[in-house]
């Protein structure tokens, strides 16, 4: 009886789960049917005076934060030899190139040509733009993801002569992609450094290069972590229980990473405010802001990172890594919408349409199902039983 009433339950969670990704399907099938025949102003409310809105915010700056995991682990696993990290090193690079994809995706819908998404790259370079440079990296670093996955993709077809080349090339895909993402991650925080009258003081420095790059490896580590959660709890069924017993190790490991780096950032941070005299404003409403996302979003989790990898408390630092992520998507909002143009009356600021979010909502919802899909079929979250998971 108790079988079978529980078997009832699964059956009608999973259909409204299935029912509730149709319905956003639906709707997002027919935004963007509306967005590339009815204009970007049939779906948003932008304007000149804020021509990036939630977009801007969720899919480019945020989404490339998180998906920085990738170039963090691999980097720290391939190069530098931390083999703590390995069991989370595919599962990192697949969750990176997804949102590389659906970053380029997202912006089309921004964009609303997409055969014009080539022309900076073939007929108008802009070299002394970073708008350029940050298009550039997206697109060299798509490639080395792609080759950096070739592993896994030979291995699920069978081709072990493939495999075996791929996998040469892992230590040298691994520095170039380093290099690409470190570049494109402070490329992004230069995007705000030739704004100065646009953004709130208490936000804008010279070094948001930094602050960028520095914040986007925190946030990489700390996605990997909340993925691997996730996966845990609804992917058991694709993990190997190789994974399963070494993922403890690996949370740690990004535990230890990430609160090194929170502590640095915050450290340059307080520097920064000292040194450009901002202290004042730090009795406004903007400094409350502030504040919340400074001590909230990196001062708490960076000692609950301290705490749970000093202690071995994976808890714990999955806990952190939950907040770590709130902490870095806030600071993208507050950069690009929320103290950006701070100045205007309250009539005149943006304020996304619930059109721009749905959207927004659309394209996670086929990102996650084209990871569950990956995971599924590939040798993801699971070792391959001919290879026994050297690379």
């Amino acid at each position: 009886m108790i079988s079978g009433r529980a078997s009832g339950q699964g059956l009608k969670g999973h259909m409204i789960r299935n029912g509730v990704i149709f319905f956003i399907l639906l709707v997002g099938l027919g935004l963007t049917l509306l967005r590339f025949t009815g204009g970007i102003g049939s779906v948003t409310y932008l304007s000149n005076k804020t021509p990036w809105g939630f977009w801007m915010a969720f899919d480019l700056l945020c989404g490339i934060a998180v998906s920085a995991g990738g170039f963090a682990v691999a980097t720290a696993c391939y190069v530098f030899g931390l083999r703590h990290f390995h069991v989370y090193v595919r599962a990192a690079l697949t969750t990176a190139f997804l949102g590389y994809f659906f970053e380029v995706i997202a912006l089309l819908y921004e964009v609303g040509q997409p055969w014009r998404l080539v022309y900076p790259f073939f007929w108008s370079q802009g070299t002394s733009s970073v708008l350029f440079l940050v298009g550039l990296c997206v697109a060299l670093y798509l490639i080395v993801l792609s080759g950096e996955l070739l592993p896994a993709l030979f291995e699920w077809l069978g081709w072990s002569k493939g495999r075996a080349k791929a996998v040469g090339w892992t230590l040298p895909l691994a520095v170039i992609g380093a290099v690409i993402a470190v570049i494109h991650q402070s490329s992004l925080g230069s995007l705000y450094v030739i704004v100065p009258s646009k953004l709130h003081p208490l936000w804008y420095s010279q070094f948001m290069p930094l602050f960028f790059l520095l914040s986007s490896v925190f946030a990489g580590l700390s996605m990997v972590v909340v993925e691997g959660a996730l996966a845990h709890r609804f992917m058991r069924g694709y993990m190997d229980d190789r994974h399963a017993r070494d993922a403890g190790r690996a949370v740690l490991a990004c535990g230890r990473g990430a609160s090194f780096f929170m502590f640095g950032y915050l450290v340059i941070r307080c520097i920064e405010v000292a040194a450009a005299g901002n202290w004042h404003y730090l009795s406004s409403g903007y400094g409350a802001w502030f504040l919340l996302e400074l001590a909230g979003g990196v001062a708490l989790p960076a000692f609950m990172y301290f705490i749970g990898a000093r202690g071995g408390r994976q808890r714990l630092v999955q806990t952190a890594a939950i907040i770590a992520v709130f902490g870095v998507v806030l600071n993208r909002f507050n950069v690009s919408l929320v103290a950006f143009n701070y100045n205007l009356p309250s009539a005149e600021r943006y304020f996304p349409s619930w059109m721009e979010i749905a959207i927004s909502v659309f394209l996670v919802t086929l990102l996650i199902i084209a990871y569950r899909n990956i995971c599924a079929r590939m040798p993801i979250l699971r070792t391959h039983g001919n290879y026994g998971g050297e690379a």
